[in-house]
């Protein structure tokens, strides 16, 4: 009989994890501000893409993260590759990174008046806010700006 009702409480104890964890992953994705790490496994998961909007200078000094677009608020036709970049991923988040939090996080309240959504804002940055370490102290990986710009889709370039 214990036996029995230790085999019930494991069952009930997976389903319930699962259910856990579905309920995360969509937390996850409702959320409209992420962490570094967070940005990275949902990447890993093909749950969103990233796009780093620094400057050219600052990837040339810091490299950009692995699998991250660069589309730099600083160059012609920002708004529009954002919107692209939307639409190229369809139900997938967007999450957008710079160097501190403070360019990312001056963009997401202008699309969120805009009515967008499915963005997200790493908020620490590649370089570390004050409350979190940021992409490159976490050891993140990172690409040269020449590999990283190969990766854009066409629609991008």
């Amino acid at each position: 009989m214990r036996m029995a009702h230790g085999r019930r409480v494991s069952a009930l104890g997976l389903a319930a994890s699962s259910v856990l964890l579905a309920t995360s992953r969509l937390h996850v994705q409702a959320r409209t501000i992420w962490s570094a790490g967070e940005a990275y496994d949902a990447l890993l998961a093909d749950r969103a893409r990233v796009i780093d909007i620094r400057s050219r200078e600052d990837w040339l000094e810091t490299g950009v993260g692995a699998r991250i677009w660069p589309i730099s608020m600083h160059e012609d036709r920002f708004l529009d590759r954002v919107f692209a970049t939307k639409t190229l991923t369809r139900d997938r988040t967007v999450g957008l990174i710079c160097a501190t939090g403070g360019r990312s996080g001056s963009v997401m309240p202008a699309l969120q008046r805009a009515g967008c959504d499915g963005y997200a804002d790493i908020s620490e940055g590649m370089l570390g806010s004050r409350r979190r370490t940021g992409w490159l102290a976490a050891g993140m990986p990172v690409v040269s700006l020449g590999a990283a710009i190969t990766s854009l889709p066409e629609e991008l370039s």
